[in-house]
């Protein structure tokens, strides 16, 4: 699959490249951004280099869309569509992504995960996003819920990292949804 450019009012998301490795590390020297996915820690440079080798990979697989998001240039995250599986009766993907701290609590997020949901349910033809985040990642928790994901339990010790194994969350949104945030019991 070629990489695909989206763009939004604010973002541009396109595919990561050597240019963007130096602000894709001193992005993940954010403990906040460890704490919740699965980057390495300490993050180095070799560490974005590989990172954007692999997501070259992954488009050319069509297994995985990574986007840098950007806004006025400035790298303000990532975000991908990852274990894209095609079924006969519509595929499945899982939505993550991790913000740069100078981004977060602008709407950022929101409006790229739009975005790459759009796609995913139109280009790709996808039934169904999952969403699975670190039980407790109340941010992560709280956009998944405004773009109208539909908690559904708890995954006990069912995220691994290089951290061991974490309790998780995970939530889910059809395409069919009318993407109406509802209440979650894990959040206010």
């Amino acid at each position: 699959m070629e990489p695909v450019t989206l763009r939004t009012e604010r973002l541009v998301l396109s595919i990561p490249t050597m240019a963007d490795v130096d602000a894709i590390t001193a992005a993940c020297q954010d403990p906040e951004v460890p704490r919740w996915t699965t980057v390495p820690t300490p993050y180095s440079r070799q560490n974005g280099v590989d990172f954007v080798n692999l997501v070259a990979g992954w488009w050319a697989d069509g297994v995985e869309t990574v986007w840098a998001i950007r806004s006025g240039g400035e790298l303000a995250g990532m975000i991908g569509l990852h274990k894209i599986e095609q079924h006969p009766h519509g595929g499945e993907a899982e939505i993550g992504f991790w913000g740069a701290a100078a981004f977060r609590g602008q709407g950022v997020m929101g409006e790229a995960s739009r975005a790459v949901i759009e796609y995913g349910f139109g280009d790709l033809k996808l039934a169904r996003l999952s969403w699975r985040a670190v039980a407790d990642n109340i941010p992560s928790a709280r956009t998944a819920r405004r773009l109208g994901f539909r908690y559904e339990g708890m995954l006990r010790q069912g995220l691994t990292s290089s951290r061991g194994r974490d309790d998780g969350w995970i939530a889910g949104l059809l395409a069919s949804d009318d993407r109406t945030p509802v209440e979650w019991p894990v959040l206010d």
